[in-house]
């Protein structure tokens, strides 16, 4: 196993301590996360800001990945499999807990999984006629979008909620068109290399 498939495992673990930070009753064992008020009136709970700074590190790990592959030419049908479960364990996850928490709409992780489900459906059906459907450009920035967007999620959409923007949201729904056109563009590219049968 190379580097760069290593990064994108330690990408896998560090979403199940995210995910741990995030969904575990502390309360329950008598651990208590601190909150503390930004501009006086914005309650921010540790927890969320640890979590936070763990899915950046995480999302800087799929940067690395790619690009040590891509270096080292050692960019393999596995590492970009691995890469692409990597990604939606990590994205997927944290978009259910906060929208289980409340932090954002039900019907961004239905759509984003639903997109998720389709496209890795085209991966199957187009493996049959041994074609590797890789990311394309706009399921990178779509990526991006969504990182970008979860981050401020989790940092409480600051600084730009203390300015009245909700800078977070926006780049929340532009992550989620994204994702609904790169599925699309997915599509078109690849329906001649489906198998149906």
């Amino acid at each position: 196993m190379n580097l760069a498939d290593k990064l994108t495992i330690s990408r896998i673990g560090l979403t199940f301590v995210i995910l741990s930070i995030l969904l575990i009753p502390w309360e329950d064992f008598g651990l208590v996360w601190p909150s503390f008020y930004v501009n006086g009136s914005i309650v921010v709970e540790l927890k969320y800001i640890v979590a936070g700074v763990l899915f950046i590190i995480a999302c800087i790990t799929d940067y690395f990945d790619g690009k040590i592959a891509r270096k080292a030419k050692k960019t393999t049908d596995f590492g970009a499999t691995l890469d692409a479960i990597a990604d939606k364990i990590l994205v997927n996850g944290i978009l259910i807990v906060l929208a289980y928490q409340g932090f954002i709409s039900v019907l961004i992780p239905v759509i984003i999984v639903l997109r998720d489900t389709f496209v890795d459906a085209l991966r199957v059906l187009s493996a049959k006629n041994k074609v590797i459907i890789k990311a394309n450009k706009w399921g990178k920035v779509k990526t991006i979008f969504m990182m970008v967007a979860l981050s401020l999620v989790l940092f409480y959409n600051l600084p730009f909620e203390i300015w009245g923007i909700y800078m977070a949201e926006i780049l929340l729904s532009i992550a989620t068109i994204l994702s609904v056109l790169s599925g699309i563009i997915y599509y078109i590219q690849f329906r001649d290399k489906i198998k149906w049968d």
